[in-house]
């Protein structure tokens, strides 16, 4: 009995902190700061994604493994948080990015809309790219 008192001791303060409320003021992501210039942080987790995604026309080819879902999570939550700041004239592709990464961030999306998806994805995450640049 002293054994199960001990562990629920232990325990108690982690999962006190895993009911912890989530950040004020719609942070979707980690690290940076609300001030940030939001063409630098979206562009930035743009190209965080790219890293794992195979070159523009090469979709096909695309692996959708967990670490490549959760890069584009990463650019969803980037783009939810700091889009709206963007230039008013990216407000489609903005849309288009936060869309297409809802759905690319999960895994049981079939294989063919995943690949539709990141192309979609990818025409608008350009647009960004060049116009933020």
């Amino acid at each position: 009995m002293s054994r199960i008192v001990l562990a629920l001791a232990l325990l108690l303060p982690v999962l006190a902190a895993c009911q912890q409320a989530p950040a004020a003021g719609g942070s979707y992501s980690t690290g940076g700061d609300p001030d940030d210039d939001p063409c630098a942080r979206v562009v930035s987790a743009i190209g965080y994604a790219d890293l794992l995604l195979k070159p523009a026309g090469q979709e096909d080819a695309q692996h959708f493994e967990d670490a490549v879902l959760g890069r584009l999570a990463e650019v969803r939550g980037i783009t939810l948080q700091f889009g709206p700041r963007l230039p008013a004239s990216l407000g489609d592709a903005v849309r288009t990015v936060e869309a297409t990464t809802e759905s690319l961030s999960t895994a049981d999306v079939p294989r063919p809309r995943q690949v539709a998806l990141l192309k979609e994805y990818r025409t608008a995450a350009e647009r960004i790219e060049r116009t933020c640049g």
